[in-house]
């Protein structure tokens, strides 16, 4: 594939995935005081897997950190679960200022120390009660984190706070109750990200910059959080320039060395939006990489 024929194709994706309108929840709550720290709540439209109460989904919207991207863009795909039988949870939480966002100008900061890690951390340990309030028919023991892009980093990385350093104030002392994580695209290695300059030194900006970088990276960077003991699997589009297959390899690859096998499954012809876009192949592929671990 020329790279005209890849540029033109990753344009057609993300125009696609920003195509849908947005999904309203069927209620939202707040899990803290800033106006960013929210959850929409779907309720299941059909009956999934073998019957009984839904699983439920958190889902984590990606969008490098950044302010400019959050969760409505994401609902399409929320609402696209929720038709499928998943009692879904859609998370905000704080992302990167508007503004420079370094040397490039008017890109706005990559994420926002320590205030998303406190927002993904509260969100989670406040979602059982917000759950049974607002998806009362849904089983919360069979609940599966998602989430895409930078999303998905998060995603693995709430699903390994028991295996932050000692100091970290979002260390649990047990792991999350999680049937398995499911991320998507996800910046999961850091060190790899950064490498790559993925979403224009997104990764860098999350921790702070080159001062902050070394010190922070082992609180934040899943791939040196493992093993888990929870079920993961990684789902990548083979074409994906926004987020590059080296990036899940090394995850996987890291989560090997560590003794735990962590699914990755590579899709052909598919960039980075397909994922979350329900007029995709892909997004129904990531359907039932959900159900897979959620029954």
């Amino acid at each position: 594939m020329t790279d005209d024929v890849a540029a033109a194709r990753a344009a057609a994706e993300e125009e696609s995935v920003f195509s849908h309108p947005p999904v309203d929840p069927d209620a939202t709550e707040a899990y803290g005081d800033d106006p960013d720290q929210l959850i929409d709540f779907y309720v299941p439209r059909a009956t999934g897997g073998p019957g009984g109460p839904a699983p439920v989904v958190v889902v984590l919207h990606g969008g490098a950190w950044r302010a400019p991207y959050d969760r409505r863009h994401i609902s399409p795909f929320a609402g696209f679960l929720a038709r499928r039988g998943f009692a879904v949870a859609s998370v905000e939480y704080r992302r990167g200022a508007g503004g420079a966002g370094g040397a490039g100008g008017g890109e706005p900061v990559a994420g926002r120390w320590p205030c998303t890690f406190d927002d993904v951390a509260a969100a989670f340990d406040a979602l059982p009660e917000l759950a049974r309030r607002h998806l009362p028919g849904a089983d919360p023991r069979r609940t599966v984190a998602t989430g895409h892009s930078a999303g998905g980093h998060l995603a693995l990385w709430a699903a390994a706070r028991h295996l932050l350093p000692a100091d970290a104030p979002w260390r649990t002392d047990r792991p999350a109750p999680l049937r398995g994580v499911v991320a998507l695209a996800p910046i999961a290695d850091l060190a790899v990200a950064d490498k790559l300059d993925v979403c224009g030194g997104a990764v860098r900006q999350l921790l702070g910059g080159d001062e902050g970088f070394a010190e922070r990276q082992p609180y934040a960077d899943p791939a040196l959080l493992l093993p888990t003991g929870i079920a993961t699997t990684v789902v990548q589009g083979r074409t994906d320039a926004d987020v590059p297959q080296a990036v899940a390899e090394s995850y996987a690859e890291a989560a090997a060395k560590a003794g735990e096998v962590v699914g990755l499954t590579l899709l052909e012809d598919v960039g980075h939006f397909p994922l979350i876009d329900p007029a995709a192949d892909a997004c129904a592929v990531v359907a039932e990489e959900i159900a897979q671990l959620a029954w």
